[in-house]
């Protein structure tokens, strides 16, 4: 299993509209950025990621997993562009914010503290471990 993080502006898409999609998911689409899109054709089913509201309150909130692996983004006919789908697993009881993330050891080289602009992410299972304990989530 691999680990990532996806970020969405909570006025646009947030954690209530992701858990609201229920076990059914919701499609990741329309990211135009080839790094992300490479990050979720590297993706199968059962990977984690963490869900981010960026711009307004900039914390990890919640837990998502992949539901399935990338195909074509229905928000475009561009063939370039593809997504995964992804479903709400778990809400963090803590939200762990940025600024706890820049300060906290072990996180100085996560991508959301070095390449904060990046909308689908890689996250190690390093990282994993000590962003679950920041938000007091425990998942088998």
């Amino acid at each position: 299993m691999a680990f990532w993080l996806f970020k969405s502006e909570p006025d646009v898409w947030g954690w209530d509209h992701q858990t609201a999609r229920g076990d059914e998911g919701e499609e990741w689409g329309g990211v135009r950025n080839y790094q992300a899109r490479n990050n979720m054709r590297a993706m199968v089913v059962g990977d984690r990621g963490f869900f981010y509201h960026s711009n307004i309150g900039k914390e990890i909130v919640g837990v998502v997993e992949v539901c399935r692996t990338s195909a074509p983004d229905s928000t475009t006919d561009d063939p370039r562009w593809d997504c995964v789908m992804i479903r709400a697993v778990a809400a963090m009881p803590r939200p762990v914010t940025l600024e706890a993330c820049k300060v906290q050891q072990g996180l100085e080289n996560m991508a959301l503290v070095k390449t904060a602009r990046l909308s689908v992410q890689p996250v190690t299972p390093d990282e994993w471990r000590i962003v679950c304990g920041l938000g007091g989530l425990q998942l088998p």
